[in-house]
This record gives structure tokens, C-alpha cells and sequence, in this order.
């Protein structure tokens, strides 16, 4: 099982317990929330495994990912006896905001977004089937609108039409709505847009292509924060993590084909030694000499971007 969160004692102060959850919510495309009960115990184990603490950080810098992973962690962290604060480093959007609203705070660097929308989800069948789906994700919505309702405040049909609309909110615009509580304007986010949709957020990259009405990825870029460039070696880290899952998948998939005699279709080694090569280049440009920043930092983005389209190609591969 590969952990999506992160989740340990603060450094700084005694009784205050700290979760990360940076990137996709929901192990494999959230499957392990759907067919067992390994995924969300071992969450709430670690939770659990912070003692009698009084204060919990949460820190969601993340675009979103499995539903259910999401509304799961929320019903976790709402019952628990410590106060949360929830800071957005960068992105909550989709299921990520759902998650943001256990916060009993919610804080927000002034460049940082929030973004809601309707449940979507793939289908497959007749038109019974697709009945049936259509009235799944209403009553999935409805769970959504709750989860907002009660910390906002807001009427049931004004959050529906924020949720038709896929609404995009800074800071300021979550906090007039009372989806945040506080705008954290002291606060830096290490964001820069790296082109073709993508914006990189404390060391992620979202691709911002995916939704329907994303702003442009300049708008979470803070005028008096940091240079993208000094953003661009934590790459290296990301690189290294994400060519550690694929490496884990395939795996995965040759022991199962192992198994029935046959090997690892040509198709997978090549998309194996392509994604080795992409994040290869990303590691060459997160340590290499800084000469030119401007030449430099282009380029990098050139070799993160292509290992970023990579990535979401691989992670639509079943294993």
C-alpha cells in the first residue's frame, strides 16, 4: 500500500500532531478505499498513534483525487477531540477542499486557491447503469453540500451553484464565502507556472488542463514571493518518489504476468524507460550548477513538464 499522507509529531511544539497530504488524495486511484478497509484503518492508525495530542496541522497542497478517500479523512478529522488547523499551501481543489472543511481553522497564504465542483466519475453499462450512476453522484453531491453547508454557512442552493459553476476562489474570495478563516498574507507559497496549464506549488505540479474553468497558472504566482527557480531542485525529490511508485507497478504487473507465462508487454518497458529517462532529467537539472537561471529554468521546465504528461499517462495504466 503506498500512504498518500504524511503524519507525525510537531517538531516545535509538544501535543500538536502534524498531516501532510501533498499531491493526488487516495492510494492507486483511491481502489483501496473502494474494496477494502486497509487504506482508511491504517490512516486512522497513525492518527490515532499521535496520543492524546490538543492541536492538529494539517497542511493540503492538492488538486483533488478519490471521493470517498476524501469524505473518509473528513468524517476522521471532524471527530477528532484536537483542534485542527488546516493550511493551504498552495491548492485545495475538489475532493481536497471537502477535506479542508474539517478544520475548525482554515488558513490561506494570500495566493493560495480553493476550488469546488460537482462529483464526476467514469461509467460503464446501459442506460439503467448510467441511471443509476447519475443518481450515485447526487447523492454523493449532497454529502459534498453538507460537508460545506456546515462550515460555511451558506444556503443549500448558493453552494449548488457554486459547485455547477466549478468555482475558483483566492484567499480573500474563501474567506468572504467561509470556506477559510484567515488570509495568511506573511506566508510564501514556492509557486511559478511552468507552461502548457501546469503550475508548480510548493513542489507539485498540477495541471490545471483538466478543469474546465481554471484560471491561468500566473494567478497563483505572488508578485513579492519567492523566485520560481528556487522552487525548481525540490523536483527532485517528487521525481524520485513518483519513478519509485511506477517502478513498484511494474512491478507489480510482471509478477502477475510471471504468473501465466508471459512477459512484460513491450508497450510497459517502453513506458518504463521513458519515464526513467524524464525524471533522470529533472534530477540532472535539480543538481546541476545554476549558470543561467533564465536558460536553466526553461529548459527544466521543458524536461518536468514532458515527465508530468508522462506521469498522468502512467497513472491511467491499470496495474
Amino acid at each position: 500500500m503506498r500512504k498518500f499522507w504524511e503524519i507525525r509529531a510537531a517538531a516545535d511544539e509538544p501535543g500538536t500532531g502534524e498531516l501532510l497530504l501533498y499531491g493526488p488524495i487516495g492510494a492507486d486511484g483511491g481502489i483501496a478505499w473502494l474494496f477494502d478497509d486497509i487504506t482508511p484503518t491504517q490512516f486512522k492508525a497513525d492518527l490515532d498513534a499521535l496520543g492524546d495530542i490538543t492541536e492538529l496541522r494539517v497542511f493540503i497542497n492538492s488538486d483533488g483525487g478519490d471521493v470517498f478517500a476524501g469524505q473518509a479523512i473528513h468524517s476522521i478529522l471532524k471527530r477528532h477531540r484536537a483542534h485542527v488547523t488546516v493550511y493551504i499551501d498552495g491548492l485545495a481543489a475538489s475532493i481536497a477542499a471537502v477535506v479542508a472543511m474539517a478544520g475548525d481553522t482554515v488558513i490561506m497564504p494570500r495566493n493560495a486557491m480553493m476550488m469546488v465542483h460537482n462529483p464526476s466519475m467514469f461509467g460503464l453499462g446501459d442506460a439503467e447503469e448510467f441511471r443509476k450512476l447519475a443518481e450515485t453522484l447526487d447523492q454523493v453531491r449532497e454529502s459534498i453540500v453538507a460537508a460545506y453547508e456546515s462550515k460555511t454557512g451558506m444556503e443549500h442552493d448558493e453552494l449548488i451553484d457554486l459547485l455547477n459553476a466549478e468555482t475558483w476562489m483566492t484567499a480573500e474570495e474563501a474567506v468572504g464565502f467561509g470556506f477559510a478563516d484567515e488570509v495568511e498574507a506573511e506566508k510564501k507559497i514556492a509557486a511559478s507556472a511552468v507552461g502548457h496549464g501546469h503550475v508548480m506549488l510548493n513542489g507539485r505540479v498540477f495541471d490545471l488542463k483538466r478543469f474546465e474553468h481554471a484560471p491561468e497558472a500566473e494567478a497563483f504566482v505572488d508578485p513579492d514571493g519567492d523566485s520560481p527557480h528556487d522552487t525548481y531542485s525540490n523536483q527532485a525529490t517528487v521525481a524520485v518518489d513518483a519513478l519509485a511508485e511506477y517502478e513498484r507497478r511494474s512491478l507489480a504487473r510482471i509478477a502477475v504476468r510471471a504468473k501465466s507465462s508471459k512477459s512484460l508487454a513491450a508497450v510497459d518497458i517502453a513506458r518504463w524507460e521513458r519515464i526513467r529517462d524524464a525524471a533522470s532529467g529533472v534530477l540532472a537539472k535539480a543538481a546541476a550548477p545554476k549558470q543561467d537561471e533564465a536558460t536553466d529554468l526553461e529548459e527544466g521546465q521543458k524536461v518536468l513538464i514532458e515527465y508530468e504528461m508522462l506521469r498522468a499517462r502512467l497513472n491511467g495504466v491499470p496495474v
